[in-house]
């Protein structure tokens, strides 16, 4: 059947058409989650995604996408299918407050992240670190730790060795960025370069 837009009809791009065929494995890049600190006495938020072929490549895209006009102090990437993501909860529900019973009997003891959701739109907050034995018992361990009373809405719980951070020595990357006013529109100063042309168009007339 033709197109209805004399364009395709054109191309003749019927000529061109084969059946679908499944994607290769290798056909795209994988998801990363990227965390920013804007300052050392702040938590790590959640900014975004990039995609990449590996890690450290999602480290330079996320730097590139998500600090590159802004001051930071810190930045961490890590593989979306890494990232242990609760049920997300609505009208003032504490998902806390559906915390499951079962946790991991055996298996080492590891560092866990926890991040969590306040409100619908806002950005997930790094809220501290616990020991746990897996991602249930991680998530029960927040519940303990991190259940403060404030409604959460989402928890993302993350092993902290799947997180690629910067390193101390390369914060030196951002030190650039500071005081580049002129990158801000305030730095204009639109609204007082109306009102003195205005002043002036006055006193001219």
């Amino acid at each position: 059947m033709a197109s209805l837009d004399p364009r395709l009809n054109r191309v003749d791009i019927y000529k061109y058409h084969q059946e679908l065929q499944p994607k290769n494995s290798m056909d795209q890049f994988e998801t990363y989650e990227v965390f920013v600190q804007s300052k050392e006495s702040k938590p790590y938020q959640h900014e975004g995604i990039v995609h990449a072929p590996n890690q450290d490549m999602a480290f330079l895209f996320g730097k590139e996408q998500f600090s590159r006009r802004g001051v930071c102090t810190g930045l961490a990437v890590v593989l979306t299918e890494k990232i242990m993501v609760s049920p997300m909860t609505d009208n003032e529900e504490n998902v806390y407050d559906h915390v499951s019973v079962a946790s991991e009997k055996a298996g080492e003891k590891e560092t866990y992240e926890v991040f969590h959701l306040f409100k619908r739109g806002k950005h997930m907050q790094h809220q501290g670190s616990v020991t746990a034995k897996g991602f249930h018992d991680a998530y029960q361990q927040a519940a303990g730790t991190y259940n403060t009373g404030k409604v959460v809405l989402n928890v993302w719980v993350i092993r902290h060795d799947d997180i690629l951070f910067n390193t101390d020595d390369e914060r030196v990357i951002w030190s650039t960025l500071s005081d580049k006013k002129f990158r801000d529109a305030i730095a204009y100063k639109a609204l007082d370069k109306i009102k003195k042309f205005k002043e002036e168009q006055t006193a001219s007339n």
